[in-house]
């Protein structure tokens, strides 16, 4: 007996048409502190609307579409944390990243989707100016402000891969700091290192004081300006470039390793942290679905493949170019020496 042929469903089409309610309830329980509020406790509607002096009703809808996304727990009228609420959305929490929300979220990085048919049409993002990568570009002390939460797990990862256990005194140049928690991370491991951070002024404020709150303030140096235009100083043992390579088009991208390249003294290295899909582009998921985030927000950005990180990097003058994926997380470090 032959099976029955199978017949197409629309589910998925009327799951990724509606799948911006998902993102919208998740933002507006963190808007209204419900998971802080809630706690340990489990409560009624009626209770929680009373803490947040609104509606029962709107109360009610919003915790019961959060059990249904998987946020709470909903067992005789009242509502209850999940261990994933509890762990990365109540700000009792260490490893809390509801902050991230700010960012991912925010009208920069979310608005240029709403226009994405003409983005397609256009070749590039419709935010004004070269976008996210427009000098000073506000948008980066929000960055620099929201998403350590969510960069803080990698950082010693990383500078565990960069410094391969080395503990001599060396200098590192730390590119589009932000956070500054690379660079940072990277100063806690191996205390004969001085930092140097370069980022735009406002964002390296945000910087200095992650530095101080992790007591390498007196090995922190800050260098604003564009990694483009500022004389980089050196020659440097490692430079690190997190989260950034990918925001622009491969020629730019070998003119700044040029540089980093002469920066560097013999034997050094620069360090790239990246999503890095798989030379398909569409996988692993994650990793290919950045592009999107780069069409969108970027003149040229993109998800860069190994393959054309290794061209990039060749190019620029160095001799060896290696992948590491980072334990736990999406990212790739891209070493070349």
């Amino acid at each position: 007996m032959t099976s029955a042929p199978h017949r197409p469903s629309p589910q998925l089409v009327f799951e990724t048409l509606s799948a911006f309610q998902r993102s919208a309830a998740l933002e507006a329980a963190i808007e209204l502190d419900l998971f802080h509020l809630i706690g340990d406790d489990s409560l009624t509607a009626a209770a929680i609307a009373a803490k947040l002096n609104a509606p029962e009703r709107g109360v009610r809808i919003l915790c019961d579409f959060l059990t249904l996304l998987g946020f709470l727990t909903k067992s005789e009228n009242r509502y209850a944390q999940t261990p994933t609420s509890l762990t990365f959305l109540d700000p009792r929490s260490p490893s809390c990243v509801a902050g991230t929300a700010k960012f991912t979220n925010g009208p920069v990085v979310s608005q240029p989707f709403f226009e994405l048919a003409e983005i397609v049409r256009k070749g590039r993002t419709t935010l004004p100016g070269d976008g996210t990568v427009d000098p000073d570009n506000p948008v980066w002390i929000e960055f620099a402000h929201s998403m350590a939460p969510m960069m803080g797990p990698m950082a010693a990862p990383l500078a565990a891969i960069v410094l391969h256990g080395a503990t001599r005194p060396m200098q590192v140049l730390d590119v589009a700091a932000g956070h500054g928690l690379f660079g940072i991370e990277v100063a806690k491991a191996n205390p004969n290192a001085v930092i140097t951070a370069l980022d735009w002024a406002n964002v390296l404020n945000v910087a200095s004081a992650n530095a101080v709150r992790a007591n390498v303030q007196e090995r922190y140096r800050l260098l604003p300006g564009s990694a483009f235009d500022v004389d980089f100083g050196g020659p440097y043992d490692i430079v690190l470039l997190t989260n950034f390579l990918h925001h622009f088009d491969e020629p730019t991208c070998v003119s700044l390793l040029k540089k980093v390249h002469a920066a560097l003294n013999p034997g050094g290295k620069v360090a790239s942290l990246e999503f890095v899909p798989n030379e398909d582009r569409v996988s692993p998921p994650a990793c290919a679905a950045f592009a999107l985030v780069m069409l969108a927000t970027t003149p040229s950005g993109d998800a860069y493949t190994l393959s054309e990180y290794e061209r990039m990097h060749l190019a620029a003058g160095f001799s060896r170019v290696t992948g590491q994926p980072v334990p736990g997380g999406p990212h790739t470090v891209v070493i070349g020496e």
